[in-house]
């Protein structure tokens, strides 16, 4: 699996615009479409809000690609 590291410099970061930013996703629709139909986990558990809030620690992952939030 990849693991990348991504800096944020707020609070927080939703879990689509993690997707859409790091490019694992094309569109805000397609993280949307992904999340829900149950493809993406959040700290290890399959995760279907997408609306969800990732704070430094958090780690999210997609297609062999765990995304940990800096």
């Amino acid at each position: 699996m990849e693991k990348r590291e991504v800096k944020i410099h707020t609070e927080f970061i939703k879990l689509e615009a993690l997707l859409k930013f790091e490019g694992l996703t094309g569109t805000g629709g397609e993280a949307k479409e992904r999340i829900q139909a149950g493809q993406v986990t959040v700290n290890g558990e399959v995760c279907t809000q997408r609306g969800r809030k990732l704070r430094p620690g958090d780690t999210a992952a997609l297609d062999g690609v765990e995304l940990r939030v800096v």
